[in-house]
């Protein structure tokens, strides 16, 4: 069917297949001029986007960046005086623990004195005692 069919164009016969062969070829230049309209109008629309200035941006990165240098410092401060409060408390610790071991040595020392005092006192008995054996009237 396509073999028998003719087209006569400006006096030139054209014949089934040639006539297959220039649509094929006009439809695959139309859509190359097509696609490079498209790209080309792409192209214009990603030129015309403008940036954005980033001065300002720019400036906040560096405060940021300082502020982060500043907070580290800072952390490494506290990180030393967290050490210096750990050893603080090792030092209350033990002197709490010396001041309960004073506590009972006061107690202690405490119970020897009243100890003491009972004993000074019988020994003034005692002694009492000896001085009226030795001299039971006193001159009286």
């Amino acid at each position: 069917m396509l073999a028998d069919t003719e087209v006569n164009i400006g006096g030139t016969k054209l014949k089934g297949v040639w006539i297959a062969i220039v649509l094929t070829i006009g439809t695959s230049i139309g859509g190359t001029v097509w696609t490079a309209s498209s790209l080309y109008s792409r192209l214009e629309a990603v030129e015309s986007i403008q940036i954005p200035d980033t001065t300002e941006m720019q400036e906040q990165l560096v405060t940021l960046g300082s502020n982060l240098e500043t907070i580290m410092e800072r952390q490494k401060e506290l990180i030393a005086l967290q050490e210096r409060v750990v050893d603080v408390e090792k030092l209350v610790t033990e002197m709490q623990v010396t001041v309960e071991k004073a506590e009972i040595a006061t107690a202690t020392s405490n119970d020897i004195g009243k100890r003491l005092d009972k004993i000074d006192k019988e020994i003034d008995g005692l002694w009492q005692g000896m001085d009226f054996l030795a001299n039971p009237y006193r001159g009286e």
